[in-house]
């Protein structure tokens, strides 16, 4: 069976699919991927042997650019023409497509899919984009929801018209010129009849919802087995386990000082730092020894050495801390990370920030709370629940759709 791998995001939208893809292959599957010409994207893939076939704007270029939301609509036409110019290529003689990353990318796909006659299924790394009574939507940049409505099923309707206001017309225009008929809603039709929600019930438990099919697969793993850098290592082996520091793929405009503030509240605190540059590009203030900074890295590994992790509040970072039982400090930028924030609260394994901006004082308040004994031992025992079988929950799924999910 051919398997066909498409996304569209950051490298949080892109790492599950290298999960997938190897238990997929390891099942007998050949796969590609086909994902934003971002070299760290095609490194990752080829690591595992995957093959990529790149389409669109570095999403790296894309992300730490600073768009307005008037120019949402045009992105999203060019998303969706990538999709057809590339990924109708990509799909030639495969059997299933599956479909995620941005609303506009993944619609393309489908579409692809439609075009090719070929299955096609919609996975999300988190289940704040899927239809439910018992939570709101996610806002666009430049829609948000009319403040005095709080009905959940309202804002759904509400975020229905949105993602068609926002995309329908690109959409359409584009199925047109590869002879498909016109969609009426977008969200719907992208979801699809029975889309995987690739997180770990532990974090992000979903709930049976009327009319939709979810299939909870648990978070997409691989195993990382790349060894940490020696000077690294060198600094973990030196002290006392730092205190790490990374936001991942979000550029940190609110916060152009956020290594600054981090590394002094850490510092305050008796411990010492790690931090990540990330796409935001953080660096070291000075050249004292009780601070080291790191580039990509096996976090899998590191995070079973470290005091605590402060980050942004990605679904693979907040999922990846919690399995290594690391306490979490989430300072959340956009999209569903205030909802992972929240999630690391209630489960007692860390503290939210509120808001995207950490102050001294914040950020201070936050890490005592994640460095007390309390929420060690509690993220120790949460480590312990989450699974680790998701990746090949989903491939055995993929591979044959009428036998019922085995779950470990």
């Amino acid at each position: 069976m051919r398997v066909l791998l498409s996304t569209y995001g950051s490298r949080g939208d892109v790492e599950p699919l290298v999960a997938l893809a190897v238990r997929l292959r390891e099942l007998g599957a050949e796969v590609r991927v086909c994902a934003p010409p971002d070299e760290d994207f095609a490194q990752r893939l080829a690591d595992v042997g995957v093959p990529m076939v790149p389409f669109g704007r570095s999403a790296r270029a894309l992300t730490t650019a600073k768009p307005s939301p008037a120019d949402l609509p045009r992105r999203a036409a060019e998303l969706i023409a990538g999709q057809l110019d590339v990924v109708l290529a990509a799909a030639e003689g495969c059997d299933v497509l599956v479909a995620t990353g941005m609303m506009p990318a993944a619609a393309g796909a489908r579409s692809v899919a439609e075009k090719l006659g070929i299955r096609c299924v919609h996975a999300t790394f988190q289940q704040l984009t899927l239809p439910s009574p018992h939570h709101p939507p996610l806002a666009y940049p430049g829609r948000p929801f009319p403040p005095d409505v709080t009905d959940n099923r309202v804002l759904w309707e509400l975020d229905a018209q949105s993602i068609n206001a926002l995309f329908g017309t690109a959409l359409n225009a584009h199925r047109t010129s590869i002879g498909l008929p016109p969609v009426d809603d977008v969200r719907d039709y992208v979801i699809g009849d029975r889309p995987l929600l690739a997180t770990d019930p532990i974090l992000d438990r979903w709930q049976e919802t009327p009319d939709l099919d979810v299939v909870q697969t648990g978070a997409w793993i691989l195993p990382d087995v790349r060894p940490l850098p020696a000077e690294l290592t060198a600094f973990l082996d030196a002290g006392t386990p730092p205190v790490y520091v990374g936001f991942g793929s979000m550029p940190m405009r609110a916060s152009a000082d956020a290594a600054q503030v981090a590394i002094e509240v850490i510092r305050a605190q008796g411990r010492r730092v790690l931090v990540s540059r990330g796409w935001a590009g953080l660096a070291l203030i000075d050249d004292r020894d009780d601070c080291f900074v790191v580039g990509e890295v096996n976090h899998q590994a590191l995070f079973d050495r470290v005091a605590a992790v402060v980050h942004h509040g990605g679904a693979g970072t907040t999922t990846t801390a919690a399995r290594a039982g690391a306490p979490q400090v989430v300072v959340p930028q956009a999209t569903d990370q205030p909802y992972w924030a929240g999630r690391v609260a209630e489960l007692g394994i860390g503290a939210a920030h509120d808001g995207p901006e950490p102050t001294a004082e914040s950020l201070s308040t936050a890490l005592k709370t994640a460095l007390t004994p309390e929420t060690r031992e509690r993220a120790t025992a949460v480590a312990g629940m989450i699974r680790a079988d998701g990746a090949t929950v989903a491939a055995k799924l993929l591979l044959d759709p009428d036998k019922p999910p085995v779950f470990a």
